[in-house]
């Protein structure tokens, strides 16, 4: 049986090369495919392998002293959910663009708020607060929390334009929820830097809420950046439903894709109807022209 984890901390690592390159060869050693991103600011990573290479990896991840108490989430895999190993060095394990030094979660962070407490909050009728989904905007179309707040990014690097957006809450209590939780660690602490006063963050993200109470609160299938784009949990159980709709048509469904054009490639959700009869998606009319013209072009010039 195939198994993925995905876990993060930020800690401080005084040498990431050092660590990146113990990091290759355990996962070498052990069949294990996936992404892992290490910074002086923390780790952060989600492989793929056979149950017992998995079971040695994470035995192995928390021998290493900064690791020991590092949460490990476990979910199935397919066996061919990453199409190789991927290991780099970077200046942040999230990239915001705002720089590890400026937004340093280890330095401020919001209050974690488990997942069996944002239950307890959302069927408590009496209780005042505001979830905002920390996610890009392709990923929050798949599946999201009920009467939950966009903070309209379309990608993580936009964080500094949220504020005008959520400039509202500023005095409300706020609770920010992402895929695994490791963006919530700055997108909270973001916030609080900027003035908001009762802010806190989904322990674990988005992904343990699901499978503690999987099809109550949080509607659709939650976005995963590996082979499977989506993952959801119980999906035969009633309560079940299916949120996403083609950027095209409006009509239900849960297919992502790359616009066609290589110079556009915008990740979007688009039904089997409105694709193309060569299986391809054009994001809009203007990139299914271009590409049309360029194509055309390249064929003339090839005759």
């Amino acid at each position: 049986m195939s198994k993925i984890i995905l876990y993060y901390k930020y800690v401080r690592i005084d040498n990431p090369q050092k660590l990146a390159g113990q990091q290759e060869l355990i996962c070498k050693k052990l069949g294990l495919k996936g992404r892992i991103l290490i910074a002086e600011e923390g780790i952060n990573g989600t492989v793929e392998g056979a149950d017992v290479a998995i079971q040695e990896y994470i035995a192995d991840l928390k021998s290493h002293p900064e690791f020991t108490d590092m949460n490990v989430k476990i979910s199935d895999g397919v066996g061919k959910t990453f199409p190789k190993l991927s290991i780099k060095v970077r200046k942040e394990i999230v990239s915001s663009h705002l720089g590890a030094k400026d937004l340093n979660p280890i330095e401020v962070t919001g209050k974690y708020l488990s997942a069996e407490d944002l239950h307890s909050w959302i069927h408590d009728k009496s209780k005042e607060f505001y979830i905002v989904d920390m996610r890009n905007d392709y990923e929050q179309k798949g599946g999201h929390f009920a009467g939950s707040i966009f903070s309209g990014m379309q990608n993580f690097r936009d964080l500094q334009k949220v504020l005008p957006r959520l400039k509202h809450l500023q005095n409300k209590t706020i609770v920010t929820v992402c895929t695994g939780g490791v963006r919530c660690e700055k997108a909270s602490g973001f916030l609080l830097k900027n003035g908001f006063n009762d802010v806190y963050q989904l322990k674990d993200g988005i992904v343990t809420y699901m499978e503690k109470f999987p099809n109550e609160d949080f509607l659709g299938k939650l976005y995963v950046f590996d082979g499977r784009v989506l993952m959801g949990f119980n999906l035969n159980d009633p309560r079940h439903v299916v949120v996403g709709k083609c950027d095209k048509c409006g009509e239900t469904s849960e297919n992502y894709i790359n616009c066609a054009d290589p110079l556009c490639h915008n990740h979007f959700i688009c039904c089997k109807k409105c694709v193309t009869k060569n299986g391809e998606g054009f994001c809009t009319l203007k990139c299914r022209i271009k590409h049309g013209i360029r194509k055309f072009t390249k064929e003339l010039k090839g005759n």
